[in-house]
């Protein structure tokens, strides 16, 4: 059964994509799609809610503004950026879907993004579990304690929190520690056995950022300096990012 064929109206003053053109260096490249469907082809979202890349850039290029708002396909979209790797022309869709989120109210974005980015804003290990610092070094502690009793020939083995002057700064997913704690021994056990010097920060240790995937800029950004400025007080060398 053949589709139902998409019927434009007049040119509009101002388009979405020109206003994206104008934020992002060189303009994404967005004027410069040959059609060629390569970003479709290896795209994990292709075929989701009846939207692929090569549409979705097709829709914003011929100022189907509403359109876009109204479709729920930029929030399938990973940011896997399979597209750009695999384009000729090297065009920056994810950059063009982080911006469409962006067009609809914060308040009628995704429930399940939105309300966990706001419990990362409400604490100060920016946890979207909600798990607050104190709670979070007694799980880390508590594990550890465990698992060295358990296997002496770890006994030595440390998993810092707030060490001053570590080489290496790290985060942590922070549904791990709620739901499945033991699932970060693995982890600490390479670093124990290649002798790294490492350290959590008691604030900012969570490594997710809901905050990014909402689209919202002044929120993750919030969320991601509080990390930076922990490590930045603990004078930590390097920030090794998890997720």
């Amino acid at each position: 059964m053949a589709e139902e064929a998409i019927k434009l109206g007049g040119k509009k003053k101002s388009m979405f994509i020109d206003k994206v053109k104008a934020i992002i260096p060189e303009g994404g490249n967005l004027n410069l799609c040959l059609t060629c469907g390569a970003c479709s082809s290896g795209c994990p979202a292709t075929g989701l809610d009846g939207m692929d890349p090569r549409k979705f850039l097709r829709m914003a290029a011929l100022g189907m503004d509403e359109e876009i708002v109204k479709s729920d396909w930029p929030w399938m979209c990973t940011m896997c950026q399979r597209c750009i790797y695999v384009c000729p022309m090297k065009i920056d869709i994810p950059q063009l879907v982080f911006n469409a989120r962006g067009l609809r109210p914060r308040d009628q974005r995704p429930k399940g993004i939105l309300g966990s980015c706001d419990m990362q804003l409400r604490n100060d290990s920016t946890s979207a579990m909600g798990i607050s610092p104190d709670d979070f070094i007694f799980v880390v502690q508590d594990v550890l304690e465990e698992f060295r009793e358990a296997q002496p020939e770890f006994a030595e083995m440390e998993a810092p929190i707030d060490k001053q002057g570590a080489e290496f700064f790290l985060n942590q997913n922070s549904r791990e520690p709620v739901t499945e704690p033991n699932e970060m021994l693995p982890l600490w056990k390479i670093l124990h056995l290649v002798g790294a010097d490492w350290t959590y920060g008691s604030h900012g240790w969570a490594g997710e950022n809901y905050c990014l995937f909402l689209a919202d800029n002044d929120s993750w950004e919030k969320v991601t300096r509080t990390t930076v400025n922990q490590a930045n007080k603990l004078g930590c060398k390097i920030f090794l990012n998890t997720e």
